[in-house]
């Protein structure tokens, strides 16, 4: 039981991150660096209200320098990689291949020692990037032009499925450190901004209202119950259901009207509910074997 509460919780990193894209659009034009380290800097604060709060600082002064390095590096890296795969290639086809972290992460949780990855998991994953690629690939052709920036999205699904999966094995961390990863990352974020953009304030209060929501979401909660779900959930159901994002995503889209409905969704929908299906399947029986 505890598993799939923790599986849960989770998965509501999912849903949250299935308004990235609309809040996003409407943070509009806030340079992307620039962007994430005024969410982080939210998130950051959040997190230190709820270490105040709850297990105190003392507690994070124990935890291994070695563990807040490498999930600061694992959230800056993952978004810089992602923001600057954008820039060089289509964001479309860019996407698309950042999106290859949820298959990703299924095929690197057989490295743990303790999981097992059963055919079902890889037939669910591909099942899921097939809807995923649907979705977010609309059928584009990779073009040799933006070769860097397609190997820069490339890197950017390694980063997050390594920072995933490597949570796994940091399980005596506490969730809490994400709040130290969360500073450190609007901090570095900060010092790219100043080198590589121009600064942009929000001119009107629905730009302003998504900023505060990505941090407070997306880019907020969404990691502290992300890590959560990774050490203590289902790490191969989290990995397949992760294609749910897109889907929700694009609906969200479709329904505040910044796009349009299109039976590339419904397809999408059917492929990512087929594969998670199966992952879900093969990880109920598993808990039935364990018992």
């Amino acid at each position: 039981m505890k598993r799939r509460k923790a599986t849960a919780v989770g998965a509501s990193a999912i849903l949250l991150w299935s308004f990235l894209a609309v809040l996003t659009v409407g943070s509009s034009p806030i340079p992307p660096l620039q962007l994430n380290a005024m969410c982080f800097a939210i998130s950051g604060i959040i997190g230190l209200v709820w270490v105040a709060r709850g297990i105190g600082f003392s507690t994070l002064l124990h935890v291994n320098w070695k563990i807040y390095a490498f999930g600061t590096l694992g959230l800056f890296g993952y978004h810089f990689l992602y923001f600057s795969a954008l820039r060089l290639a289509p964001p479309a086809e860019a996407g698309l291949i950042a999106y290859l972290w949820p298959l990703l992460i299924v095929l690197f949780s057989g490295f743990l020692p303790e999981e097992r990855l059963k055919p079902t998991h890889i037939i669910g994953a591909i099942l899921g990037f097939a809807g995923a690629a649907i979705l977010v690939g609309n059928g584009g052709a990779l073009k040799s032009e933006f070769i860097l920036g397609y190997a820069l999205a490339l890197m950017c699904a390694v980063t997050w499925a390594s920072y995933s999966v490597i949570s796994r094995r940091l399980g005596t961390a506490p969730t809490e450190t994400v709040a130290i990863f969360c500073v450190f990352t609007s901090l570095l974020s900060l010092l790219a901004h100043l080198v590589f953009e121009t600064t942009y304030w929000p001119q009107d209060p629905i730009a302003w209202a998504s900023i505060v929501a990505l941090g407070v979401g997306p880019v907020g909660i969404a990691f502290y119950t992300w890590d959560f779900g990774m050490k203590k959930g289902d790490i191969q159901l989290l990995g397949v259901t992760s294609y749910a994002a897109p889907v929700f995503s694009t609906a969200i889209l479709v329904f505040v009207g910044v796009t349009t409905a299109s039976w590339s969704l419904a397809l999408s929908a059917c492929l990512i509910i087929a594969g998670a299906a199966l992952a879900s399947r093969a990880s109920a029986r598993e808990s039935d074997e364990a018992s």
